[in-house]
């Protein structure tokens, strides 16, 4: 009690990730809400809810990013690297079970087979005692722990017992600190959602100055201040520089680019890949440097039989049965057990002793009596430790079983002693002195069959490649030559310099890594992205958590520790490394369409810029109601948009979405901003005309050349495409010619020669956008 009211108990802060506040705050409380939200209440108080339907829009945006964000929060507020509810402590002289949040500092554990450590603590004393470090360091073996020793928290127990005794809880804890660095919010890095919110703020800051420009000119078209506000009149410049302010901002595009990845979230989960994070349907599809875990990811995490290799011309007979044997035994190891689908079990074999593996000798033996086809002593471990003494056969024992170990496979070896194995050699550190060699055995780790496959794709797709585990770099670099790459040699990371540029170059110039740490694989991803890389990183391991939270895109294997997957944008459900091409198809598709259309969008928002500011500076009357322009963006924009959204695209992601969509977009802009404006003055020049024939004349040049823009960035045209288009004709159609959406929209059929007029600058228009599409095409290299 004294020490948990000091504070020594191995409790942690449950402060949330991020509020809820918070997030409602980033997305509703902003400059570019409180402009919208403001024309959305005008428009009502004013009674015009025919102009206000911008609104519903505006409201998906801020919903969907919210949902986004408090997704991510909650998932990190789950985060959790301890799985364990109960600790096992000697309290008062007797065993007691207690909650791990109740374990205090100096507490004394006790440890057996298949416990989690609650914390941080020092051996007292141990039996065989084995420990999992493999979530935490991302060292496959187990490590054997003596009196001393060091435990840490989130280990697991997998042979022998011991106690130990608790020198860190809480959130000093070697779990805990993993677990506080991994819960800090970020949000992926979205080049679509930088490159939208860069434009956003920018339309931001030039909306004020614009709104107060248009304000001025709807009031002076309107008599001036004066006479407006006494005449009533200056509700219809209200409307009209609403008009002119919602025009500006590309709400559709952001609705539009969050149901793309929505729905490719979608697509993925029906191929079992989850998307934690909508962006991240992107992400991969952007990636130039993959960085692999090994353990989990390109093998299964487990070991297999590889390969004998006889040592002698006429081995002791029965050493095949003996290894049935071993690989049977309840208390075989891992590898051990591995011996069983090889080497069938006899289950007349009756040992007379046995000396149980432990990873501290790094051997077992058993003895059979008299009688039986394999009487004597067998021993079964490391080829150094059990063949100690010094003979020309046992040198070139060892010499082989070096150069077998340095390919990266484990090497075993059986060797025979004629008699039996005395009881107190059974306890003993030193394996029984003149043992001969009967054969060596090899294994290795279960390389996932689809790991060659995957991997050579995304050398195709030039995306550099590196392996990083906690393993030793033989093994590593093995299994990389297993899977197709080209390693000879793996650098140990225990020699990588900490600065930051030292580090990139290793990372430049090596392909596989070993013995890494938690921390160096986090500061090795951040090292590749200092240097230019978009990088993904896969993982299944707590020792991965921390660098996937820091990668571009963290891939989780579907038996990944939970604290793993909750740092993880993307979680392969069924551990089929081979879903990765298919998640980067989908990013390309998501990137190259929404690329496509934003162009739509940001035309729309060129012209709306170069409109206001024409109109406020002439001190002449917006030529659309609010109402109109939500039309024209559903024929032009809106509704084509989305289907063009979701239709394939195979194209491959190259950097500078931004700059290649304004390229295009600007000078569009200006082009259908000029054909519009050329019917206004038209319209003024010659008089008599009504303003809601003008405004039809205005809406008739926005749609035909908007609907020309559109066919222009749907090509090349295929049968979707072209029907989509020919939809879009037929909508405008009915738009202008059905009496209930002509009242609706307050639209009027204008003269003859302002008809001409209107048709004519479209004309103008439609051969200007089509000679800037040539430009842009042959400029980029596409058709």
């Amino acid at each position: 009690m004294a020490r948990t009211e000091a504070g020594l108990a191995n409790t942690v802060s449950d402060t949330p990730s991020r509020t809820l506040w918070q997030i409602f705050r980033a997305n509703v409380l902003t400059l570019f809400n409180a402009i919208v939200g403001c024309s959305f209440g005008l428009l009502l108080v004013l009674g015009q809810w025919k102009d206000a339907l911008f609104g519903l829009a505006a409201a998906g945006n801020i919903l969907i990013g919210i949902v986004q964000e408090y997704r991510a929060k909650m998932s990190l507020d789950r985060l959790a690297i301890l799985n364990a509810s109960m600790a096992r402590v000697v309290r008062d002289g007797t065993a007691q079970d207690v909650e791990i949040q109740d374990v205090v500092r100096d507490d004394v554990l006790l440890l057996g087979v298949g416990d989690q450590v609650p914390a941080d603590a020092s051996i007292i004393d141990s039996d065989g005692l084995e420990i999992d470090e493999s979530l935490l360091t991302g060292e496959s073996n187990p490590v054997g722990k003596g009196p001393g020793s060091e435990v840490l928290s989130g280990s697991s127990v997998v042979a022998g017992h011991g106690t130990a005794q608790v020198v860190r809880v809480g959130a000093d804890s070697f779990a805990r600190k993993l677990t506080a660095e991994a819960k800090r919010f970020s949000m992926v890095n979205s080049e679509i959602r930088n490159s939208l919110n860069r434009t956003l703020r920018w339309i931001t800051w030039l909306l004020l100055p614009v709104m107060v420009l248009v304000i001025n000119g709807q009031m002076q078209a309107n008599g001036g201040w004066e006479q407006a506000i006494a005449t009533g009149r200056w509700s219809a410049g209200a409307v009209g520089a609403v008009a002119s302010v919602i025009a500006m901002i590309p709400l559709g595009l952001v609705l539009l680019t969050s149901v793309a990845f929505a729905v490719g979230g979608i697509r993925l989960a029906r191929a079992k890949v989850l998307i934690q994070e909508l962006a991240a349907v992107e992400g991969l599809a952007r990636v130039d440097m993959l960085c692999l875990d090994k353990t989990g990811t390109l093998t299964e995490g487990r070991i297999v039989f590889d390969a004998i290799h006889e040592t002698s011309a006429s081995p002791d007979p029965g050493w095949r049965q003996v290894l049935g044997w071993f690989g049977a035994d309840p208390q075989a190891n891992a590898t051990a057990r591995c011996l069983t689908g090889a080497f069938p079990s006899d289950a007349n074999l009756r040992p007379s002793s046995t000396a149980r593996f432990s990873s501290a000798r790094k051997w077992s033996a058993v003895s059979f009596g008299s009688g039986q086809l394999v009487s004597g002593t067998w021993v079964l471990g490391a080829p150094e430790i059990v063949l100690r003494q010094d003979t020309s056969d046992k040198a070139r024992v060892l010499e082989a079983a070096a150069r077998l170990a340095s390919s990266g496979l484990r090497t075993l070896v059986l060797a025979y002693l004629p008699g039996q194995l005395a009881v107190q050699d059974a306890a003993e550190e030193q394996p029984p002195a003149d043992c001969t060699p009967t054969c060596l055995l090899t294994f290795r780790e279960k390389v996932r069959p689809d790991a060659a496959q995957v991997l050579a794709y995304f050398r195709e797709q030039n995306v550099d490649l590196r392996i990083i585990s906690g393993d030793d770099p033989r093994t590593v670099a093995a299994v990389a030559r297993e899977v197709g790459l080209d390693a000879e040699d793996g650098y140990d990371a225990r020699e990588l310099p900490k600065d930051p540029d030292l580090m990139l170059e290793a990372l430049e110039n090596n392909l596989v890594f070993g013995r890494v740490t938690p921390a160096q694989k986090r500061d090795m991803v951040l090292a590749l992205q200092r240097g230019g890389h978009t990088v993904a990183m896969t993982g299944d391991g707590v020792n991965d958590a921390l660098a996937l939270k820091e990668a571009d895109i963290g891939i989780a294997m579907d038996s990944a520790a939970a604290a793993t997957k909750a740092v993880s944008r993307l979680i392969l459900l069924d551990g089929r490394f081979d879903r990765l091409p298919g998640v980067v198809a989908e990013g390309r598709r998501v990137i190259a369409n929404i690329e496509r259309v934003s162009v739509l969008f940001l035309s729309k928002t060129a012209y709306a810029i170069v409109l206001s500011v024409i109109f406020g500076s002439l001190l002449m009357e917006f030529p659309f109601l609010p109402r109109q322009l939500s039309a024209t963006d559903g024929l032009t924009i809106g509704i084509p948009a989305f289907f063009l959204a979701l239709m394939p695209n195979t194209r491959r992601y190259t950097p500078g979405f931004l700059k290649r969509s304004l390229s295009f977009a600007v000078p569009a802009g200006l082009i259908v901003a000029a054909a519009v404006f050329a019917v206004n003055v038209y319209a003024m020049a010659v008089g008599g005309h009504t303003s809601n024939a003008a405004r039809t004349a205005s809406v008739l040049t926005l749609s035909l050349t908007g609907l020309w823009l559109l066919a222009a960035i749907a090509r090349p045209l295929n049968l979707g495409r072209a029907a989509i288009i020919g939809a879009m004709h037929l909508g405008l159609v009915f738009v202008l010619t059905l009496p209930l959406l002509q009242d609706f929209l307050g639209l009027e059929w204008p003269r003859n020669d302002l008809l001409l007029m209107a048709f004519g600058s479209a004309l103008g228009g439609i051969l200007a956008i089509e000679a800037l599409h040539r430009f842009e095409s042959r400029r980029n290299g596409r058709k």
